[in-house]
């Protein structure tokens, strides 16, 4: 059974767009392709053909993955969330207690997660870490070298 993947109005949105553009724009272009590498002659020695179907496999596993997606898509309402503890849709403002540099990220499900846009994923290690926290807190978080990070919460606000 697929997990819920958890988003946010805007992910949700992206995601149906993306949807649209491949089962119509896309799909004809790859059908276009095979029709013209067809017209080249014997299909077996024909390396356009093979390409152009690899490419339409491609696209019906993309499709395939954005539906079900969408299918198990738990959205997230802005009304449901509060600045009381960090949640997915929360901004988190943290300041690390060792360099003393403060970061804003924005907790999303994984579907939505950019770290060079500072978009965390629930699921990431400095995500888990921080979900369920107050303000004024001090999250130890463990990354792959060295010892665990110390991010004070400094803020919490809504992100949606």
């Amino acid at each position: 059974m697929p997990k819920d993947v958890i988003l946010t109005p805007e992910g949700l949105e992206k995601l149906q767009e993306e949807l649209e553009v491949l089962q119509t724009d896309r799909r004809r272009e790859v059908a276009e392709r095979i029709k013209e590498a067809r017209e080249f002659g014997d299909i077996a020695e024909n390396s356009e053909y093979d390409d152009a179907k690899n490419e339409q496999m491609m696209l019906e596993a993309r499709i395939a993955q954005l539906e079900e997606r969408l299918r198990s898509a738990q959205v997230i309402d802005a009304k449901d969330i509060t600045t009381d503890t960090v949640q997915v849709g929360s901004v988190v403002h943290v300041k690390d207690e060792k360099t003393g540099k403060s970061v804003k990220y924005t907790i999303v499900g994984s579907a939505e997660a950019n770290p060079a846009e500072q978009r965390l994923s629930n699921e990431s290690p400095v995500g888990q870490a921080l979900i369920g926290h107050k303000r004024g807190e001090i999250v130890s978080v463990r990354v792959p070298r060295g010892p665990a990070r110390k991010l004070k919460i400094t803020k919490i606000d809504v992100g949606l």
